[in-house]
């Protein structure tokens, strides 16, 4: 059957492409490894297994074969609001907390922690009347003058509302243009490998790099505040239409947590099959294994699979 002429080029071969056996690696980067920020002692090990996983499929692509490589990075400005130099101390005005600090609405409401003074914030760009909850967008009072303490404190409030996270303070970690924000090197001459034997590229997808939300799904912030932070439909309609979807990366605690969360929830019980966690190649950020079993648990009960690598066919 010909194609209409308004057709585009790209969703003629998209045709052909649906189906198939999608890889997605959740921040696969060097500060979440030894030696980064944020490391996690066992990520190196998980490194190495989905190395293997990779190689299986260009050394033998029927067993097991891989059609299709999105990579997720965690990406952060410095100034940004799970991190130390955002905030201050109420009690002296210089002190930054410390990592893992958790600021709670309350403190937030109480001024035991407040945002910098001095924080240049473009509200235009970062706040869209149309994805923002509008007592956020209150926090613009105009074009010309943002109230950043408005903002934090109601920030705080909804976040804790969700009942998934208070705010948590982190290390600096996968700034934009630093070696943390690299993909682990290992794993990027395996991808390079996939790429230059079967002639397809990594689909990128970059998350976190809004200033005022936190984003550990790939598929929305904590708080959609912009378009880009939003829930993304296209990924997922993306991820529904492959027969498999293996998942790796880090950590199991945060970010593939409820990246897995946001997909199965968002897809059909009937359609949960298709979704493998591979557990072998993602551990927690050290302290939050409650949080990891946890979340092996939804999984399980969504219908969805775990597994470890060497079972996949």
């Amino acid at each position: 059957m010909p194609l209409c002429a308004s057709t585009k080029v790209m969703d003629y071969i998209q045709l052909f492409e649906m189906g198939g056996t999608t890889l997605l690696l959740i921040d696969v980067q060097r500060d979440f490894h030894p030696g980064g920020s944020l490391a996690i002692p066992t990520a190196d090990a998980d490194a190495e297994r989905i190395v293997q996983l990779l190689e299986k499929s260009i050394n033998n692509p029927i067993h097991p074969k891989i059609d299709r490589v999105i990579a997720t990075l965690d990406s952060h400005h410095k100034l940004h609001i799970a991190h130390p130099c955002f905030w201050i101390s109420g009690a002296d005005g210089i002190t930054h907390p410390r990592p893992f600090t958790i600021i709670s609405h309350q403190d937030v409401l109480e001024g035991k922690w407040k945002p910098r003074s001095d924080l240049h914030i473009d509200q235009k760009t970062l706040l869209h009347k149309d994805f923002a909850p509008s007592s956020l967008l209150s926090s613009c009072v105009n074009q010309e003058f943002f109230d950043i303490t408005k903002y934090c404190i109601e920030y705080t409030r909804l976040l804790e509302d969700k009942g998934r996270f208070q705010l948590c303070i982190w290390p600096e970690h996968c700034l934009i243009g630093s070696e943390g924000h690299a993909m682990h090197s290992n794993v990027r001459l395996a991808l390079e490998t996939w790429c230059d034997t079967f002639g397809k590229s990594i689909e990128w997808i970059m998350k976190g790099q809004n200033l005022l939300t936190e984003m550990y799904s790939c598929l929305a912030a904590e708080v959609p505040i912009s378009i880009e932070t939003s829930w993304n439909q296209s990924l997922l309609q993306n991820l529904q239409s492959e027969d498999r979807i293996w998942i790796v990366g880090q950590a199991m605690s945060h970010c593939v947590n409820y990246t897995v969360r946001d997909l199965l929830n968002h897809m059909l019980p009937e359609e949960r099959h298709k979704v493998y966690v591979l557990k072998d190649c993602m551990s927690p950020v050290p302290g939050f294994e409650k949080e990891s079993q946890d979340f092996l648990s939804f999984v399980s009960a969504s219908g969805a699979n775990i597994c470890v690598s060497t079972d996949l066919k």
